[in-house]
């Protein structure tokens, strides 16, 4: 059995007391954001939040510089991240496929 958290921003201000059940059941869950990988997290794959609010900023000056917000176009993400804590993997005796392994963004060992 796995588990996947969605993406939502409730759950990201909740992340340890996520890891924290998810590691007292020894169940493998995929996160949303490479911030839960960083804090005891198995996996995540996601958008990257720092290139999300980098765009923010971008946006937001724009609109201080007096564009009108109805004539920007629709930011969507471009940037994914794929990151794997090979230490939880090893807590929960898995073995991380070495295709996987090559395609990950960061290894946290």
């Amino acid at each position: 059995m796995s588990c996947t958290v969605a993406n939502d921003p409730y759950f990201l201000g909740r992340r340890n007391q996520i890891i924290a059940i998810a590691a007292r059941h020894a169940l493998p869950a995929i996160y949303f954001a490479r911030e839960f990988t960083a804090s005891g997290g198995l996996l995540s794959y996601g958008a990257s939040l720092a290139d999300a609010n980098r765009q923010v900023g971008i946006y937001t000056g724009k609109v201080l510089k007096g564009a009108l917000p109805a004539n920007l176009p629709v930011w969507q993400p471009s940037t994914f991240e794929l990151v794997i804590n090979l230490k939880v993997a090893k807590a929960l005796r898995l073995e991380v496929s070495p295709t996987i392994y090559a395609l990950a963004d960061d290894v946290i060992e």
